[in-house]
């Protein structure tokens, strides 16, 4: 363990504060560590990433916000102090579990299911200097990635795992599409996809967006702000003698089985993990009879991010990196870049141990 003397009583840290106004405020301010206990690690988080639900959680748009509480789900660092003498993961680099409740059932969470961050049910997030967490919630940082890279990994990284590599069964040779190219979800189940030997392809509202993924390994997408992008995807496949799509990877929800049933192959998967343009799937007797599945899919359970976490380090996969800001005091910005939605990858902050506080970040 570290020496007392030299372990923080305080960090700085970004707090969500009640608002009367649309956004709640997020504030940068001193806040006291617990004392670490048995079985606890003291860990310096050299970077956190943003995920939309941190924006989410400022508009009251996220179940169980808790004012007060840490923002932030996903952080990258070093642990400092343990509890117990010769801890093999004191000086590790190591990054969080971004979730509580699902251990290793294969179907669905074990207990009540909550992400870290912003909630009343957990009393820490990752944008912060320092946190004291269990030991059993940090896995070692792969060899390969850098902390910035490695805190843009977590959520993005167990949610794309299990949408695509647990409920999407990708394999080598699969015919997959990734629906909304850009956001972080959907870009790891890119990289992922590409990994396992699969012909990908993606939608995108951007060109640039679906330049970018074919950088990545795609083999081409299609525009859905075109009506008969389902057709044009098609053609894409006929073209290039690919056949039908094997699995979707989608976070639009809507009529998705609809437009992709004409390309999809009897027995194909529709993952969805997310509705962020019809909270609703329909679902028709054309896709019962062609023997459709659609899957639901909700990040994952701790197995899986240590099984997705071994394939990343196996395939040395680097998580896309959108912007890279300097000090919690840019939570701003991030969150500026958040409601924009332009950036192709993760939005990260590096925090540095005497990180100052600010004012509240505002949009």
């Amino acid at each position: 363990m570290a020496a007392v003397a030299d372990i923080p009583k305080t960090t700085k840290a970004l707090v969500l504060r009640k608002s009367t106004s649309v956004l709640h405020d997020a504030v940068v301010v001193d806040q006291p560590l617990p004392q670490l206990k048995s079985g606890q690690l003291l860990m310096r988080i050299c970077a956190a990433a943003f995920n939309h639900r941190d924006l989410w959680i400022r508009k009251n748009l996220y179940p169980g916000i808790g004012f007060g509480r840490i923002l932030g789900s996903d952080a990258a660092g070093v642990v400092v102090a343990s509890a117990d003498r010769y801890d093999p993961l004191l000086n590790k680099r190591v990054f969080l579990l971004p979730m509580r409740g699902w251990e290793k059932d294969p179907d669905a969470p074990e207990s009540s299911f909550t992400v870290v961050g912003g909630v009343k049910a957990v009393d820490f997030g990752t944008f912060a200097q320092y946190v004291v967490v269990d030991r059993d919630q940090v896995i070692p940082t792969p060899d390969h990635l850098d902390d910035v890279h490695a805190s843009a990994w977590p959520v993005g990284g167990v949610t794309a795992w299990r949408a695509t590599m647990v409920n999407g069964a990708v394999k080598k040779g699969d015919n997959v599409l990734v629906t909304g190219v850009g956001g972080g979800v959907a870009i790891v189940a890119l990289q992922l996809a590409v990994a396992a030997g699969a012909n990908v392809y993606v939608t995108s509202g951007s060109e640039e967006k679906i330049r970018k993924a074919v950088e990545l390994g795609g083999k081409g997408g299609v525009s859905y702000k075109s009506q008969d992008w389902p057709n044009q995807l098609g053609a894409l496949l006929k073209k290039e003698g690919k056949g039908l799509l094997n699995t979707v990877i989608d976070a639009g929800g809507g009529d998705i089985m609809g437009k992709v049933s004409p390309i999809l192959k009897p027995g194909g998967r529709v993952v969805v993990f997310g509705m962020h343009t019809n909270p609703k799937v329909t679902m028709t007797m054309r896709e019962v009879m062609k023997n459709h599945k659609l899957l639901g899919s909700t990040m994952g359970s701790h197995k899986d991010l240590i099984d997705a976490t071994n394939f990343l380090a196996e395939h040395r996969i680097v998580p896309v990196v959108s912007h890279v800001l300097e000090g919690l005091e840019s939570a701003n910005q991030g969150f500026k870049l958040l409601e924009e939605g332009s950036h192709f990858g993760k939005i990260v902050i590096c925090i540095p141990a005497d990180s100052p506080a600010t004012v509240p970040a505002k949009l």
